[in-house]
């Protein structure tokens, strides 16, 4: 098992020091979920909810928070994101919206968590949008899909 990279050896944290690193195009997707009551997710896609276009205002949270990503997440590097992608898909099945996320650059680092949190924000800024109809609704399965790029190469979820 490998160690942790962001602790020392007495414990302490640490930002990384990636300077002697190659630079090299790096992607990074994220998944997360959101269940709802039906006429929820109804009222959204069918564009009846009071608030305007949800998905647009989720996506543009989803990805304004990539960009924010060091200063919400301690210890991350800032990176110059070249692409950052957000989708919601309803589920009208499941009574649920899949997000999913993908950023890229060119770096020293990866964009696993700037990923993340794109699909994290997303996922609140329904939920915020969404909560005086429907304060059960449950965000979930929150995770990394996929990884290119870098020493460690590509990395799939199963």
């Amino acid at each position: 098992m490998s160690t942790l990279t962001h602790l020392d050896d007495t414990g302490a944290a640490y930002m990384v020091d990636v300077s002697d690193k190659t630079v090299t195009t790096r992607v990074a997707r994220a998944e997360a979920y959101i269940t709802m009551q039906a006429e929820t997710l109804s009222m959204i896609t069918e564009g009846r909810h009071k608030k305007g276009d949800v998905f647009a205002t989720a996506r543009i949270a989803g990805i304004m928070a990539a960009k924010k990503c060091p200063e919400l997440i301690p210890l991350c590097h800032t990176l110059l994101l070249t692409s950052v992608k957000v989708n919601l898909t309803a589920e009208p099945d499941k009574s649920r919206v899949r997000i999913d996320t993908m950023c890229k650059l060119d770096a020293k680092t990866g964009v696993e968590m700037e990923a993340l949190t794109a699909a994290s924000v997303a996922a609140l800024t329904l939920y915020d949008m969404c909560k005086a109809v429907d304060k059960g609704m449950v965000i979930e399965s929150i995770r990394l899909l996929e990884k290119e790029g870098g020493r460690t190469g590509h990395w799939k979820a199963e």
